[in-house]
């Protein structure tokens, strides 16, 4: 999945939830930069498995979710 295109979902499931990057930065055990490059798609490297799996436990969907392979 390119960057980009994670980065807009991520966006999109924070803003759904209320939370800010902030506020999804500590649920997920990450830096508040690193929400903010991965969400603008700034990022030349796609997140790890273990990354996925902090973003999926802190906006509390499914990897398939996070990916766009669910439908809606």
């Amino acid at each position: 999945m390119a960057t980009r295109k994670l980065g807009e979902v991520v966006q999109q499931l924070r803003e759904a939830r209320g939370m800010t990057q902030a506020q999804l930065a500590e649920r997920a055990q990450l830096s508040v930069s690193f929400v903010s490059i991965l969400e603008g798609g700034q990022s030349s490297n796609n997140p790890t498995p273990a990354i996925l799996g902090r973003l999926v436990r802190a906006l509390g969907v499914t990897l398939a979710k996070l990916t766009e392979s669910e439908p809606p």
